[in-house]
């Protein structure tokens, strides 16, 4: 078992970090999903979390984007410790610093694309109608969508309703991307699509992307990987 790095993979500060981070559910024999989890993730780091089917992948990822509270141990993001926090900081935290694609788009059927990455703008609320507008028409544009702006998820293929979900989660300019499974329900080329599209956000935006996947392909091709069993890390090693 190689242990987790100390720090961050490209010597930058830690922007994520994991300190003993368990999480167990309470039941008549309760279940360990995420067991002593250590780590540091910095700038710009393009990060793939790997194991086995129930492994704690999953698990792991919404207790690092404050969607879930540990059990025991701690998020830290920027320095800032997150255990006591309210739920409403929580949400705020998540609004401001974290964006999310999960595998299934999870776009709002009746909106266009251009609309539903206008919404978590609208939520925020630091930019006026017009700015909002410009964000997201530049957001869907570097993405390759620049035609298809007005149209509603039915009438995008699954590799672009899945960059529009990209581009939503890059809205609020978090400086961390969380995606659980974000090619799993998609076909080869749209995969490579989507992969594309977040190898570009963390070389050309330096936001930092961190990706449950059961594509050994994929994984292979990110500088990180963070490998789970059995709720525990394996390894975690530059590849």
């Amino acid at each position: 078992m190689t242990g987790a790095a100390d720090q961050p993979a490209n010597g930058s500060g830690s922007l994520l970090e994991a300190r003993n981070l368990t999480r167990i559910l309470p039941a008549v024999v309760p279940v360990t999903l995420v067991r002593d989890v250590d780590f540091k993730i910095g700038e710009a780091e393009f990060v793939a979390i790997t194991g086995p089917s129930g492994s704690g992948k999953s698990s792991l990822l919404y207790l690092l984007g404050l969607l879930d509270r540990p059990t025991a141990g701690e998020v830290l993001i920027e320095g800032n410790k997150t255990a006591d926090l309210s739920s409403a900081d929580m949400a705020q935290i998540r609004l401001e610093k974290i964006g999310f694609v999960f595998q299934f788009h999870f776009l709002l059927p009746e909106f266009t694309a251009l609309e539903n990455i206008m919404i978590p703008m609208q939520k925020l609320g630091r930019l006026n109608a017009r700015d909002q507008l410009e964000h997201a028409t530049r957001l869907l544009s570097d993405l390759g969508l620049e035609d298809f702006l007005h149209r509603r998820p039915a009438q995008l293929s699954g590799g672009q309703r899945q960059r529009v979900a990209v581009a939503r989660a890059l809205a609020n300019a978090p400086d961390l991307i969380l995606a659980d499974e974000p090619t799993g329900s998609l076909d080869s080329a749209a995969t490579e699509q989507v992969f594309e599209s977040l190898q570009t956000i963390v070389e050309t935006q330096k936001t930092t992307v961190i990706a449950v996947t059961h594509d050994m392909d994929l994984a292979a091709r990110m500088p990180r990987r963070i490998h789970l069993v059995d709720g525990r890390i394996d390894y975690d090693r530059a590849q």
